[in-house]
C-alpha cells in the first residue's frame, strides 16, 4: 500500500520543510527550513515523529490534499486555522486520523501566517544536501508544491502518538521582539529609534526577510560596508532606512549594517506576522 498525499490545491504558497541544512554556510548554502521551527517541532512531537521530520508549511491556508491508499495520522500546528476532513471540522492542534481517500483542507488562519501539516512518518521527498527543506532564495530543495504533486510519507515507526491535542499559540497578541544590539549599531544616526517605533510589516516580506515600515533609520556614515556573514534574526538597514528582519531563507552574507539581532526564540513569532501587523522591539542584554 502507498503511504502518500496527493496535492489538489496549495493556497498562496505551500512548501516541504524540515529543520534545514546545517553547517553549509561556508560554501554559500543557507540553513533554510521551517520559518516557525517551534511549530514544526511541535507537530512532530504530537505525531511521535523525529523532531526534524519534514512537514508541509502552508502560507495563509488554502492547502487541500488527498490521502492515498493507506490512512494517516495527521496534525496541524503553527497559525491556528480551520481544518476539515471530507468537510468535517477537526480543528488545528489536534491529532486526527484521515482514512484512505479522505480530503484534508486547511482554511485561512484568523491570526498568524504559517500553518504546518504534519503526518505520522513525515513527508519523505528526496533530500538535497542532507535536508528536505525548500529554500525560496537559492532554489535549493524541493520546488513549491503544485496541484498534482504526490508527497511520499515514511513508515510510522514503533512509537505511537501519545496526545490528543497540543497547545495553540495566541497569535493575536501584541508582538514585542527581544533584540540585542548589533555589531553595526553605530552605523545609523539613532539606533534607539528601532525600539521607540511601532513598525508595520510591509507587503515586501517573505521567507527571506520581513521589511518594516515606519520612521526611517538615517545612516550615520557616508561609506559602504563590506559584505559580512548574515544570520536568522539579524536586523539590517538598507539605504531606504526601512529595517529588514532576516528569516529562514536569508542570504549567508550581506552588505548593509546589522543594527540589532532578534533573540532566536522570538524569530519564530516574527515569522507568523502578516503584512499590516504591528511589531515592536525591546532591548535585552547578552547573557
Amino acid at each position: 500500500m502507498t503511504r502518500a498525499l496527493r496535492v489538489h490545491a496549495t493556497g498562496p504558497l505551500a512548501l516541504v520543510q524540515d529543520l534545514g541544512r546545517r553547517g553549509l554556510s561556508g560554501v554559500g548554502v543557507g540553513r533554510s527550513g521551517a520559518a516557525d521551527r517551534g511549530a514544526l517541532c511541535q507537530v512532530n512531537r504530537a505525531l511521535a515523529n523525529p523532531v526534524d521530520a519534514a512537514a508541509v508549511e502552508v502560507t495563509f491556508g488554502g492547502l487541500e490534499v488527498e490521502v492515498l491508499d493507506e490512512g494517516l495520522w495527521c496534525c496541524v500546528t503553527g497559525a491556528p486555522c480551520p481544518v476539515r476532513v471530507d468537510g468535517r471540522d477537526v480543528g488545528s492542534h489536534v491529532v486526527f486520523y484521515a482514512e484512505p481517500g479522505a480530503r484534508v483542507v486547511l482554511g485561512r488562519p484568523a491570526a498568524g501566517l504559517r500553518s504546518y501539516l504534519g503526518v505520522r512518518g513525515g513527508v519523505t521527498v528526496e533530500e538535497v544536501l542532507g535536508s528536505r527543506a525548500s529554500d525560496v532564495l537559492s532554489g535549493v530543495g524541493p520546488a513549491p508544491l503544485a496541484a498534482g504533486d504526490v508527497l511520499p510519507v515514511g513508515g510510522p515507526g514503533k512509537r505511537f502518538p501519545a496526545v490528543d491535542s497540543v497547545a495553540a499559540p495566541d497569535l493575536a497578541a501584541e508582538v514585542v521582539l527581544r533584540a540585542v544590539r548589533g555589531p553595526r549599531d553605530s552605523w545609523v544616526d539613532d539606533v534607539e529609534a528601532l525600539v521607540a517605533t511601532t513598525w508595520s510589516v510591509t507587503e515586501r516580506s517573505n521567507r527571506v526577510g520581513m521589511r518594516l515600515g515606519g520612521a526611517a533609520l538615517r545612516p550615520a556614515r557616508d561609506q559602504q560596508l563590506p559584505s559580512e556573514g548574515a544570520w536568522r534574526g539579524a536586523v539590517q538597514v538598507p539605504p531606504s532606512g526601512e529595517p529588514v528582519l532576516f528569516l529562514a531563507d536569508h542570504p549567508v552574507t550581506g552588505g548593509y549594517p546589522v543594527v540589532a539581532v532578534v533573540v532566536d526564540a522570538d524569530v519564530d513569532r516574527a515569522a507568523q506576522l502578516r503584512p499590516g501587523d504591528p511589531v515592536r522591539f525591546r532591548w535585552v542584554e547578552v547573557p
